[in-house]
């Protein structure tokens, strides 16, 4: 039987299943903003709703960052606001340390908490985190495996 997944490394692996649908090769990244073990909204990085992928025409790049894309996390923010949904306390989970914009919009919205698994490269957000008082819980990157057997589900017709 396999381990069910404590809550942190479900909404991680949520984030990392959002991640693929990220449009930019430099960098997969997906969130999840969950507050009360409930998902509040997800997002990936990609492109603007009508603009070209970079998957597609390559990247638009300016001082080392592709500005193409809106970032996961900002995505996941817009989401949230678009729905009315208050991300006031809530933890956000990504699957790679946010850049400091990211950061700085997570601590505004009132993030609480932010769990990662990986790095991100030039940023300031464990800085701007520490000083808003923002837990960063650092976690090994979750299996990468689903398991789902319907098989051995008695209830279920293949």
């Amino acid at each position: 039987m396999t381990k069910r997944p404590d809550w942190d490394e479900y909404f991680l692996k949520l984030a990392m299943l959002a991640s693929e649908r990220a449009t930019c090769p430099r960098m997969h990244c997906g969130c999840v903003l969950a507050n009360n073990k409930n998902v509040i909204a997800s997002g990936y990085n990609g492109s603007i709703p009508g603009d070209d992928h970079c998957e597609d025409v390559g990247c638009l790049i300016l001082e080392n960052h592709c500005v193409r894309t809106v970032h996961a996390e900002m995505n996941a923010l817009i989401q949230a606001a678009r729905r009315g949904h208050a991300v006031e306390g809530a933890s956000a989970y990504v699957t790679n340390m946010p850049c400091t914009t990211c950061a700085k919009a997570l601590i505004t919205a009132g993030i609480k908490r932010v769990v990662v698994f990986s790095d991100f490269h030039d940023t300031l957000a464990v800085e701007f985190f520490n000083k808003a008082k923002v837990t960063i819980d650092k976690r090994l990157m979750p299996s990468t495996e689903i398991n789902y057997d319907l098989k051995k589900y008695s209830s279920a017709r293949v």
